[in-house]
């Protein structure tokens, strides 16, 4: 416990909460030596890989947790973790692991083959004891799992009802990290509060809307951390954010707004940039109301002028987008799509055949959240664009994990409209996830505008399935063209993400995956 009281005497002496307390901190203000503070943009809904979304949790999760690949350093290419080699059969089907010797989880319970399939089972098998996670695991990942056998205590085979391309790259996603047996059986329901996995850092305690707090894991199979322990401190609001960094409260700063980037130009400072596979986009509600008409949803992106957001709003830190794929996905991305250019007059001509002149449209907004960029600023924009064309737009605001609770059930009876973003690692991802007609709300997906093509379902179903990367590239992209075509969302921005270090921190790199890897840094 020393170590704790340690790090909450140092967290208390650098300031805490509100950016009234924040300008009375002396900027010469330290955190601790060997404790890196990270400024998170929200609370952690849980640290449980198996019950969360949000790239806000994952930094965490990365940290706790290792899964049988990860992604190389720097890379979305996959290498070996807790699995030291791997063999695919012939139809790929069948992808049989090699484990890691002599790893022990957090809890000392031992890693083996047994712990592998008690991780897919808990997530896949819904008679599971332990199954019940929360309402939006993303188990979509792993769907093509029929089974997964224990060969020996070391050997793990997971037999696909059908080749499955991603496979590989959602086992190094943050759904695939590995969790203890011991440890879920222990606390049930109360396990992403009480995590316990076998990554270079463990669990030392939560406290809620203050600190989330880890300590260097002495016996990790790739060897100790530099850092002690680290800090994750929700800080919702960027100002106060900006200013605990400025103020010395914090060491590093994820998602830094873009009107605070000229305050860390300076000495003393790092900023990282990172391009990654990110779209933020507008969800809109296909099923019912004035979006249920494609014109409508063309207009919407006739009117939002995307370019004044990226310049003004972001600073250019992003750049616009032109569908639902991510440029960073360059093999699969759809080159030849112009992004819907910015005309007013074209999307009051769509909205006046469409009899939608007046509408009145309720639409979600977000104070900050996993990759939303500036959300507020953001919805405002997009408010006052949307009704220069004639549209009556009325913003909801909530705090992220409240606005997942209202916008992934479902936008049905409820909302028009949703800011949403997501960072994947496959160009499968996001559409196979969140435009599929059977990835509806009520089926288990995010499909939370309950768009429907069958010609899209049919095509990511095939480059799901195929081996063969150039046509797999075919088929995404003559998907890409669809839904462009269709605009179930209003297409944005795809972000290039950033983060602040103070001069005391050392070997950081943000990933294109867009996780914070903390084992190597270090801190002087």
């Amino acid at each position: 416990m020393a170590l704790l009281d340690y790090t909450r005497r140092a967290m208390l002496a650098a300031g805490t909460a509100t950016a009234i307390a924040l300008s009375a901190i002396s900027l010469s203000a330290q955190t601790p030596d060997d404790v890196l503070v990270v400024g998170q943009i929200a609370e952690p809904k849980a640290l449980d890989p198996a019950a969360v979304t949000a790239v806000n949790d994952f930094r965490i999760l990365m940290n706790l947790y290792d899964g049988l690949v990860r992604y190389k350093d720097g890379t979305l290419e996959v290498e070996p973790a807790l699995a030291t080699s791997w063999d695919i059969s012939d139809d790929g089907t069948v992808y049989t692991f090699s484990l890691r010797q002599d790893v022990k989880f957090h809890d000392g319970s031992d890693f083996n083959a047994d712990a592998v399939k008690f991780n897919f089972d808990r997530m896949l098998d819904e008679a599971h004891p332990y199954h019940n996670t929360g309402p939006f695991p993303l188990s979509f990942f792993f769907s093509a799992i029929v089974s997964v056998e224990v060969v020996d205590s070391m050997t793990v085979k997971f037999t696909l009802n059908a080749p499955y391309a991603p496979f590989l790259s959602n086992l190094a996603y943050p759904t695939g990290l590995i969790v203890s047996p011991d440890a879920v059986a222990k606390h049930g329901t109360d396990f992403g509060r009480n995590p316990s996995g076998t990554g270079a850092f463990k669990f030392g305690e939560w406290r809620s809307n203050e600190a989330v707090v880890v300590e260097a894991n002495s016996g990790h199979w790739e060897g100790a951390p530099k850092l002690q322990a680290v800090v994750f401190r929700p800080i919702t609001d960027a100002n106060t954010r900006t200013a605990e960094m400025l103020a010395g409260g914090i060491d590093m700063m994820v998602e830094v707004p873009p009107v605070a980037l000229s305050k860390f130009q300076g000495d003393g400072y790092t900023l990282h940039e990172q391009a990654g596979p990110h779209v933020w986009f507008l969800i809109l509600n296909a099923k019912e109301g004035p979006f249920s008409d494609v014109r409508v949803r063309q207009a919407a992106n006739y009117a939002i002028n995307k370019e004044a957001i990226v310049n003004d709003v972001l600073e250019g830190t992003a750049a616009v987008a032109a569908g639902p794929t991510p440029p960073a996905f360059a093999w699969a991305y759809n080159n030849s799509l112009e992004p819907y250019p910015y005309n007013p007059d074209k999307a009051r001509q769509l909205i006046s055949e469409a009899g939608a002149d007046g509408a009145e449209l309720t639409f979600y907004v977000t104070e900050g959240g996993s990759g939303m960029l500036d959300p507020v600023a953001m919805g405002t924009a997009i408010q006052a664009d949307l009704q220069a064309v004639g549209l009556k737009v009325n913003i909801e605001t909530y705090e992220w994990n409240t606005f997942l609770g209202e916008v992934n059930p479902g936008l049905e009876g409820k909302a028009d409209m949703a800011e949403m973003a997501w960072m994947t690692n496959d160009p499968d991802t996001l559409p196979f996830l969140a435009l599929r007609t059977e990835a509806w709300p009520d089926k288990g997906g995010f499909n939370s505008g309950y768009y429907s093509n069958s010609k899209v379902d049919e095509l990511l179903e095939a480059a799901r399935a195929s081996t063969d990367q150039n046509e797999r590239a075919r088929l995404y992209k003559d998907m890409q063209t669809i839904v462009q075509e269709d605009a179930p969302w209003v297409f944005v921005a795809n972000w290039k993400q950033n983060a602040v270090t103070s001069d005391r921190v050392s070997s950081f790199s943000l990933q294109p995956s867009f996780f914070l890897l903390l084992n190597n840094v270090d801190k002087n």
